[in-house]
């Protein structure tokens, strides 16, 4: 499926660039967290491959590993400040660049940093990750503007997997602005009688097993298991957790799978679509701010 989203998107550059125009994406990474940094690898490559070109900016701060993860030193004084005060200059400069088409901020930032109001700096018609509150009350209220890339993909799955979620029950399993709303506003948009789970949902057993759909996004590994669905039910597996055994997603595929009709893997499940949707969010970007 990602592949052939790609393979529409680089006919899509090369139409542009055929016409004299380039397409220009900026991609802001805070720290060194080493899933992050591959993310953005991931990403260069893909912009890469299709034609778009892709310009990266680190912002340095110091880390603390005991934990994994990013913690800045002192925060609340005056390098951590600083510190967030240059991510959002540096948003605002690239969004205000006419050169560059898509700005994106890779999540999650260092421990003590504002992602809501660095993002609230990014320019609405650049904003590829449908993060800005414009673009997302856009979506809440059924209007066309910029959708997180996760959504998209996992919703493009269930629709080219022929699993109509009209009339159905549908579990979302996580409640983040990037992957657990957004896709339960796409799904109740499709008419689904959408039910959204979190860690304070009291039996999550009881809410799954009646799903004919359930989406796991809650970044706790194997959670989802047999016992917990029906037979038949579709599963998305958006969970990437690191375990000693390698990486595995929210669901037990090993153990899901034998009553799923349909089950998406970790890792090669809903990443790559992730990645194809950023790179049609580009190009719409490019459209909205070339063509209106």
């Amino acid at each position: 499926m990602a592949d052939t989203i790609r393979t529409e998107v680089k006919k899509e550059v090369a139409a542009i660039k055929k016409q004299g125009g380039n397409i220009c994406f900026a991609a802001v990474v805070v720290g060194n967290n080493p899933a992050s940094l591959l993310y953005v690898d991931k990403k260069k490559k893909a912009c890469e491959e299709v034609g778009i070109e892709m310009q990266v900016f680190s912002l340095k701060c110091s880390e603390d590993r005991a934990k994994g993860d990013i913690v800045i030193e002192n925060a609340g004084g005056e390098d951590f400040h600083h510190l967030q005060n240059e991510l959002n200059m540096l948003l605002d400069k690239l969004s205000k660049d006419k050169k560059i088409n898509g700005v994106l901020l890779q999540l999650p930032l260092p421990l003590g940093l504002d992602a809501r109001k660095a993002i609230s700096f990014i320019a609405p018609e650049k904003d590829v990750d449908g993060l800005t509150e414009q673009n997302f009350g856009k979506l809440a209220t059924e209007q066309d503007g910029l959708v997180p890339c996760t959504a998209l993909g996992i919703l493009h799955i269930l629709k080219t997997s022929g699993v109509d979620v009209a009339g159905k029950n549908v579990v979302v399993v996580g409640r983040s602005n990037i992957v657990g709303k957004p896709v339960s506003l796409l799904l109740l948009k499709e008419n689904a009688t959408v039910t959204v789970c979190h860690s304070k949902t009291g039996n999550l057993t009881e809410h799954t097993k009646k799903a004919d759909v359930v989406i796991a996004a809650a970044g706790c590994p194997n959670l989802i298991r047999s016992h917990m669905v029906k037979q038949g039910v579709a599963v998305i597996d958006v969970g990437i957790n690191r375990t000693e055994k390698g990486l595995v997603g929210d669901v037990d595929f090993n153990e899901v799978s034998r009553k799923a009709s349909l089950i998406t893997p970790v890792p090669g499940g809903v990443g790559p679509l992730t990645i194809a949707f950023l790179l049609k969010n580009i190009i719409t970007c490019f459209r909205m701010q070339n063509f209106g």
